[in-house]
C-alpha cells in the first residue's frame, strides 16, 4: 500500500514547483515508509510514497511507460490488483513487454492497452492517478468498494489530489481549510455521502468512479455500480458458490513478498478469513498464519453486556486459535495508553477530520502499531456484516421499517447523541440535522437498483443492503485504512471483492437468513472450518473499553475544555449540555451514542479546529 499526491495546472510550469510537490508527498510518509519518488512535467507533478509489498526492487513509482525513449503515461498507485497475474499474461500475449514483476506495471500497461476501460478489468483495492503525456490528461480512479481513499480539489486551472486531505492542504494553491454548513452536517450525521469531502471545495472520488481532468475541464464517470439481477441458484448452490468465491478471494489476497498476518476477533467474519488463510497456506505447503487480536486489561474478567455486545472476544479468539493452530498474539491495552495525548494526536492526524469513534480508534491504531512490528500485510474480516446482513438492526423490525438509515434508527443515534447533542441550540436550528438526514436518505434510496416484481420484505432488505454497501461500509473502511496506514500496515478486506458483493447482494433475504440467524450464507459456507462456539456466536462489534478510569479521564478532559475561554469549539457548544453529559451515568459509556462518545467527539472536534486552523462558515 502507498500514498499518492499530485497537482495538475495548465497555466503554470510545475517543473519549477518541486518543493511544493515534495511537501505534498511528504504528508504521505506514514502510508509509504519504504521509498519515495517525484515526477515533474510542465503541467503535472506526481508524488509517491511506497509501502513495498510486491517486487520490492522493481515496483518503484512514479512509474513511466515509454516508447523509443518518449514517455507515454505515468502512474502513481496505492493498492493491489489481485488478478495482475492473469492480466500480465493477457497483455504479454498482446505484445506488451514487462521490466518488473510488480502489479504496478501491469496496471500501467493495462491502461495503455484498454484506456479508461482498464479499470473494469482490475480485481483489487486501489486508488490511482495516471498522467497521459500524449493527451495531457489526468485520470483518477478508485476501486469499486472504496477500500482505498482518493481526494481531489478542482482549481481554476487544474486540480490538486491525494490519498488524504492533508496532501491537498499542504499546497498553497489549495483553499484554506474551511467547513460550511453542508460539511458540518455531514460530520454530525454518521451518513457518509459519496463524493462529499467535508472540507469546502474538496471531493472524494466515488467508489467505482473515474475522474478525468484535461484542458476542457473535469469529467466524472462511473465504471461500476451495484446492479440487481435475478438470483436463480438454489440454496445448496448458493452456499457452495459463496465458499468457492471465498476460497479464491483469500488465496489471491495471500500474495505478498513481505510478512502477512490475520486480524482475529473471534467473530464469524475474521475467524472465517483466518481459517481460509490457514487452509490455503497449508495446501501450498507454506505453513500456517500468524494472527493478532486486541484486548484490554481486565476486560474479560469484568465484562458487562451492553446493547451491542453480549460477550467479550477473547474466549472465542482462543477457541479459533486452538482449532486452526494459528500462531497467535493478544495485544492487551490499558486506559493510560488509550488516553495518551500522542496517540490521540496521531489518530486525529490520520483522520484529518473529527470523525473518530473515541477509544475504538485509539485501540485500533495501537493494535496496528503492534502488528506492524511483525507483519506488513494483514487480512481483515471487515465488511462481511454489510455484505451478508450481520448487524442487529438488519433483524430489528422497527429499524427495518424506519424511514431513515437503519443504523440511525437504533439506540437513539437518530437523535444525534454524538457531538450534535452538545451544540448550541441556535446552531442546531441552522443545521436542521433531521432534514439533512432525511434528504440524504431519499437520495440514497433513489439510487437503489430495483428488481421487477420484487416487493415487501425482499424489496426493503435490498434497499437496506444497498444503503450499507454504499454508505455505512465507507465509514468503517475509512477508519480501517487511516488507522492502518498511519503505521504503514496494509490491511486487505476479502469480503469487499466485487464478485462476492455482487453475488450476495442479489441473493434473496430469505436465503441470507435461512437458518434463523444473521449471516446464514457465510456461516454455512465456513461451517467445516470453525469451532461450534464461533459458528453459534451472535454478532458482536469491535470492542470498546469498559474501564471506569477511562471514562473518568475523558470527563476530566472535557471539564478542562469548558474552563478554556479560548477553546475554538467554545462558541459552538452549549456548556450546560456538556456538563449534563458529564454527569450522566457511565453505564452506557461503551455504546455508540453514549455519554462518553459524545464527550470524546467534542474533544476531538476542538483539537481539529485548533490543529488544522479550520474555519466554520455557516
Amino acid at each position: 500500500m502507498c500514498g499518492i499526491a499530485g497537482w495538475v495546472d495548465f497555466e503554470r510550469d510545475l517543473g519549477q514547483e518541486r518543493d511544493t510537490a515534495q511537501a505534498m508527498t511528504d504528508t504521505m510518509a506514514c502510508r509509504g515508509p519504504d521509498d519515495e519518488g517525484l515526477w515533474l512535467a510542465p503541467h503535472a507533478a506526481l508524488g509517491h510514497r511506497r509501502l513495498a509489498i510486491i517486487d520490492i526492487e522493481g515496483g518503484r513509482q512514479p512509474m513511466v511507460a515509454d516508447e523509443d525513449g518518449r514517455p507515454l503515461a505515468v502512474l502513481i498507485y496505492s493498492g493491489e490488483a489481485y488478478n495482475f497475474g492473469e492480466l500480465r499474461s493477457e497483455l504479454a500475449a498482446r505484445g506488451h513487454r514487462f521490466r518488473t514483476r510488480s502489479d504496478t506495471e501491469v496496471v500501467l500497461r493495462a491502461y495503455l492497452e484498454w484506456g479508461e476501460d482498464f479499470a473494469a478489468r482490475l480485481n483489487g483495492m486501489f486508488a490511482l492517478a495516471i498522467w497521459d503525456v500524449r493527451r495531457e490528461e489526468l485520470l483518477l480512479v478508485r476501486d469499486r468498494m472504496g477500500i482505498k481513499p482518493l481526494y481531489y480539489q478542482p482549481t481554476p486551472a487544474g486540480v490538486l489530489f491525494g490519498s488524504e486531505p492533508k496532501a491537498i492542504l499542504a499546497n498553497p494553491a489549495a483553499q484554506p481549510p474551511m467547513v460550511d454548513i453542508g460539511g458540518l452536517r455531514e460530520l454530525l450525521t454518521f451518513i457518509k455521502t459519496p463524493e462529499n469531502g467535508i472540507y469546502r471545495g474538496m471531493y472524494e472520488v466515488r467508489p467505482g468512479q473515474l475522474v478525468r481532468v484535461g484542458r476542457d475541464g473535469l469529467n466524472r464517470r462511473r465504471y461500476w455500480r451495484l446492479e440487481s439481477r435475478e438470483h436463480t441458484d438454489d440454496l445448496e448452490t448458493t452456499v457452495r458458490t459463496v465458499r468457492e468465491l471465498l476460497d479464491d478471494i483469500v488465496e489471491r489476497q495471500l500474495i505478498s513478498d513481505v510478512p502477512l498476518c490475520s486480524l482475529l476477533s473471534g467473530g464469524l467474519d475474521s475467524s472465517a478469513v483466518t481459517a481460509l488463510a490457514v487452509k490455503a497456506l497449508e495446501e501450498h505447503g507454506t505453513g500456517g498464519v500468524r494472527s493478532f487480536a486486541v484486548d484490554f486489561v481486565g476486560y474479560s474478567e469484568n465484562f458487562e453486556p451492553d446493547g451491542m455486545r453480549d460477550t467479550p472476544d477473547a474466549p472465542y479468539v482462543h477457541d479459533v486459535v486452538q482449532h486452526i493452530a494459528a500462531d497467535h498474539a493478544d495485544i492487551v491495552l490499558d486506559s493510560a495508553e488509550l488516553m495518551d495525548p500522542a496517540v490521540r494526536a496521531a489518530v486525529l492526524r490520520a483522520r484529518d477530520l473529527p470523525i473518530g469513534i473515541g477509544d475504538m480508534d485509539a485501540s485500533l491504531y495501537l493494535l496496528f502499531k503492534a502488528v506492524r512490528e511483525h507483519s506488513t500485510v494483514a487480512l481483515s474480516g471487515e465488511s462481511a456484516d454489510e455484505v451478508f446482513g450481520g448487524y442487529r438492526w438488519f433483524h430489528d423490525p422497527e429499524a427495518v421499517a424506519a424511514d431513515t438509515f437503519p443504523w440511525l434508527a437504533r439506540q437513539g443515534v437518530a437523535r444525534y447523541d454524538g457531538l450534535g447533542a452538545l451544540l448550541d441550540e441556535s446552531l442546531l436550528r441552522k443545521l436542521d440535522l433531521p432534514a439533512y438526514s432525511a434528504e440524504s436518505y431519499q437520495q440514497a434510496l433513489a439510487e437503489v437498483p430495483r428488481l421487477p416484481g420484487e416487493s415487501g420484505l425482499e424489496r426493503r432488505m435490498r434497499e437496506i443492503s444497498y444503503l450499507h454497501l454504499t454508505r455505512f461500509v465507507q465509514i468503517l473502511l475509512d477508519r480501517k485504512d487511516r488507522m492502518s496506514m498511519a503505521v504503514g500496515l496494509e490491511v486487505r478486506v476479502p469480503f469487499c471483492d466485487h464478485r462476492l458483493v455482487e453475488y450476495v447482494f442479489n441473493a434473496p433475504w430469505s436465503m441470507k437468513t435461512f437458518d434463523g440467524h444473521e449471516k446464514s450464507l457465510l456461516r454455512a459456507a465456513a461451517a467445516d472450518l470453525l469451532p461450534r462456539s464461533v459458528l453459534e456466536r451472535r454478532k458482536s462489534p469491535y470492542p470498546s473499553t469498559q474501564d471506569p478510569a477511562y471514562g473518568q479521564a475523558v470527563r476530566a478532559e472535557a471539564a478542562r475544555l469548558l474552563d478554556r475561554r479560548d477553546a475554538p469549539a467554545a462558541p459552538l457548544i452549549d456548556p450546560e449540555k456538556v456538563r449534563a453529559m458529564m454527569n450522566r451515568p457511565a453505564g452506557g459509556d461503551g455504546v455508540v451514542g453514549g455519554p462518553r462518545e459524545s464527550l470524546e467527539r467534542l474533544l476531538q472536534f476542538n483539537a481539529w479546529l485548533e490543529k488544522y486552523g479550520v474555519q466554520i462558515a455557516i
